[in-house]
């Protein structure tokens, strides 16, 4: 699969522990910062139609505002009822203190 590498925010505007959402090519994205580290997942839940960006994050779980399901922004797994579907995350690489993010 080729690299899709998209620009999508300037890595001081990632809130260390905490969320946004931004939009690559139409696509809504969750971007995390926690530990000094940018996460990158799609940025609406598997089980109901909610923005993550509008969730609760406690370390690397995101809590979805709608039903309280969690995923592990890691690697997408869903973490407990309702959400029984991962998400999709995302590989990102900052350069230049810009955040990129792989759509591939």
């Amino acid at each position: 699969m080729a690299e899709n590498w998209i620009d999508v925010s300037a890595e001081d505007e990632v809130p260390q522990e905490d969320v946004i959402g931004v939009e690559a090519h139409g696509r809504d994205i969750a971007l995390y910062g926690v530990e000094g580290q940018v996460y990158a997942s799609d940025g609406i839940c598997t089980h109901g139609h909610a923005r993550l960006c509008d969730g609760f994050l406690d370390g690397f779980e995101i809590e979805c505002p709608l039903h309280q399901g969690t995923f592990d922004i890691r690697n997408g797994r869903a973490m407990c009822a309702p959400v029984t579907e991962d998400i999709r995350v995302y590989p990102v690489k900052i350069e230049g203190g810009r955040v990129f993010v792989d759509l591939g």
